[in-house]
């Protein structure tokens, strides 16, 4: 049993805590700290069993550590804005306390989806003696781990893998992002960016896509994008020739996508108004429908999951390891559309994996380095099944 500090109280933050009071001979007491402390009582009062909350400026690292000494966690799950990771980093080497996120750090002002900021911290946490596991999400997160699993159960080499991320939930808006739109939209806007044979090559945004037929969802059209559990990947699975991720986007969100890059809504860099200095984009996410207000609204379900292609016993092998998740589902359990719910639950069990010290080592890790068979036991018993199937050839739009 112990302490856990929740930072963020988006649709992810209700998600993680909602999952982390399910489990009180795990975490015996938590604390939820966020900027906007309504948003943590709000999330507080739809829970079964009492918690603390807190305000917290997750930008300021003497905040953090004053919060951290009053509480003395065990574990901080960084579930903040990416922007602000490492702040918490520094506040928790500051304090001797383990840490867990789901996304990796990025600069304010420019999109990079890089850990190298991050894996920069990996001799202060080793020193320290602490535990820093890096984007424990779903992508990223439970896509790397459904890879390590491959490999350690599948597979002799892997030599390619393929992420593919569906969503075939439909919320009746116009246009709405399913997760943070400053995040989401940073992402969708950037080149492509894959692994081939030892180096990196660029696509303009969405300029590469297929179709694909998904179990649950039907036939989406899918868009060739970097997402930051490529870098990683491609470092830690030794011999990977080729990794790719995919995620379906519909017309009608890519014209309106388009419609606001053209009229300069999603541009990262100040603007003068009015004698103010705003970022377009930062004002677009406060126009635009909280993804956390989603989930009583939307229907349909994710598909998310890996295809794999190498070698067993030197005989070529094609692996297909998903998850499905079904939108209204997660509105009855937790109150969360499945976007939030398939990000928080694997954050809560990555912290269970630390609690317990299944995973627990000093340094800074992705989670495909850690042992992922008893992370997929606890995943499934906490509501994200999955299955493996092999297929026999790689899908002719992949191949």
């Amino acid at each position: 049993m112990g302490r856990v500090l929740i930072l963020g109280a988006g649709g992810v933050g209700g998600v993680v805590t909602h999952k982390c009071a399910q489990v009180p001979e795990v975490f015996s007491e938590i604390l939820l700290a966020s900027r906007t402390k309504s948003k943590c009582d709000k999330i507080a009062s739809e829970l079964s069993r009492p918690i603390k909350t807190a305000q917290v400026d997750a930008d300021n690292v003497g905040d953090l550590v004053r919060l951290i000494k009053e509480f003395k966690p065990e574990l901080v799950i960084n579930v903040a804005l990416p922007y602000q990771d490492l702040t918490i980093m520094d506040a928790c080497l500051e304090t001797g306390v383990h840490y867990l996120d789901t996304a990796n750090y990025e600069p304010l002002d420019t999109a990079k989806f890089e850990y190298k900021w991050q894996w920069a911290y990996q001799e202060r946490f080793a020193k320290a003696g602490l535990m820093a596991t890096l984007g424990c999400g779903f992508d990223p997160g439970v896509t790397n781990i459904f890879t390590a699993y491959l490999q350690k159960k599948h597979f002799d080499h892997i030599e390619t893998i393929d992420i593919l991320d569906a969503n075939g939930g439909d919320h009746g808006y116009p246009f709405a992002t399913n997760f943070n739109p400053e995040i989401n939209i940073r992402e969708v806007t950037a080149k492509g960016k894959y692994f081939a044979y030892g180096a990196w090559h660029e696509t303009p945004p969405l300029s590469v896509h297929h179709t694909f037929n998904f179990e649950g969802i039907g036939p989406r059209e899918i868009y060739l994008m970097y997402h930051e559990e490529l870098e990683s990947l491609a470092k830690n699975i030794k011999g990977l020739k080729r990794a790719r991720f995919w995620m379906t986007f519909s017309q009608n969100y890519l014209s309106h996508l388009k419609a606001l890059e053209n009229v300069g809504m999603t541009r990262i860099d100040p603007i003068d108004f009015n004698g103010q200095k705003i970022v377009p984009l930062q004002f677009l996410k406060a126009i635009l429908p909280d993804p956390a207000s989603l989930g009583p609204r939307t229907k349909g379900k994710t598909n998310i999951g890996v295809i794999a292609q190498g070698t067993k016993d030197g005989k070529y092998k094609v692996a297909y390891i998903k998850n499905i998740c079904d939108h209204e589902s997660c509105w009855d359990e937790v109150k969360s559309q499945a976007i939030s719910y398939t990000t928080g639950v694997p954050a809560v069990v990555g912290a269970i994996m630390m609690m317990k010290k299944i995973w627990m080592k000093p340094g800074v890790f992705n989670v495909e380095e850690l042992d992922p068979v008893p992370f997929l036991e606890v995943l499934s018993n906490m509501g994200l099944p999955w299955d493996v199937v092999e297929l026999p050839a790689m899908p002719p739009v992949l191949a």
